[in-house]
């Protein structure tokens, strides 16, 4: 992603990152075509049998979904096998970053909670017309789930080519933390405002602006509102930071990484602004959601390679 994946470790951890990616949207149409409840509430089991017969179209969708999400567990366990067989002593243990093992690790705690998180939303019932708080929050902790699942498989390939003498030693700042938050914060809010746009569609810009302000409008449809207020504050955060990133930088691959935070922003930006005014339809959310694991991914990169530059010179 960011010039890296040189290795055969990384291109199959950058894999592996794609494959979640591609489970994630998946979820995200689910949702967004008012399928999750296509299996019931049956989990493991899709509406009581290991493989439904005579599905119709929604049963299907969430059945591809748990096949997909099968097939990722079964990636990233893998990927943290492969991880420990290279960590034993040998000469190639000798040049892994000891840190990869920790980030396998990570991975699989992550993916087993997309797991576990994916089954509670089935049994409780939190699917189709439920407009809960409840279903809100399990939306947002799952979204949370993905991103930090995501940068630990991103870390662990884009370490994987790095400089195994490059470890980093120091904390992060503030600053870093904070944008690490944005991020989180915006992708939450993200999350239970297409989960307001699915069951509580705006029929105009104007009547949705409207329904938006109303006194006597769900919880999901006013919080809706604060999403672009939290995505804008932290898109321009992320313009700084990436912007002090290149101004200080004393690595080509931490100016690369910048710009691609960069662009990745004001993409997002711009994709945000033209789905609210479009009234969020279906392939733009997806777009929106798969920009904004983009930004994640390159937001943490960043971070980490300035971080690894200023311990390898400092």
């Amino acid at each position: 992603m960011l010039g890296r994946g040189k290795t055969a470790l990384a291109r199959f951890a950058w894999g592996v990152v794609a494959v979640n990616l591609g489970v994630m949207l998946w979820g995200a149409f689910v949702r967004a075509s008012g399928s999750g409840a296509g299996c019931g509430s049956h989990w493991p089991l899709c509406n009581g049998e290991v493989v439904p017969r005579g599905a119709r179209l929604a049963t299907l969708i969430e059945f591809g979904h748990r096949v997909t999400s099968a097939l990722a567990l079964i990636a990233v366990i893998a990927l943290a096998l492969v991880v420990f067989r290279m960590s034993r002593r040998g000469e190639s243990a000798r040049a892994l970053d000891p840190s990869l093992r920790k980030l396998a690790w990570l991975s699989m705690l992550f993916m087993f909670g997309e797991a576990a998180i994916g089954a509670g939303i089935v049994l409780l019932e939190l699917v189709g017309g439920n407009a809960s708080l409840a279903r809100a929050g399990w939306m947002a902790g799952h979204l949370i789930n993905t991103f930090l699942l995501l940068g630990a498989l991103a870390l662990l390939a884009d370490r994987a080519d790095a400089d195994s003498g490059a470890r980093p030693r120091k904390p992060h700042g503030r600053a870093a933390f904070a944008g690490l938050a944005a991020l989180l914060a915006t992708g939450a809010s993200g999350a239970i405002a297409a989960l307001g746009d699915t069951l509580f569609p705006a029929t105009s810009l104007a009547a949705g602006v409207a329904h938006d302000l109303a006194l006597g409008a769900s919880f999901l449809v006013r919080l809706r509102a604060f999403h672009p207020l939290i995505a804008v504050g932290a898109a321009l955060f992320w313009l700084h930071l990436a912007q002090e990133a290149r101004r200080t930088a004393r690595s080509g691959e931490v100016r690369e990484a910048a710009k691609v935070v960069t662009a990745l922003v004001l993409a997002q930006l711009a994709v945000g602004l033209v789905n609210f005014a479009l009234l969020a339809p279906v392939a733009l959310q997806l777009a929106h959601l798969l920009l904004a694991d983009l930004v994640w991914i390159a937001g943490v990169l960043l971070l980490d390679r300035s971080r690894r530059t200023a311990d390898a010179t400092g």
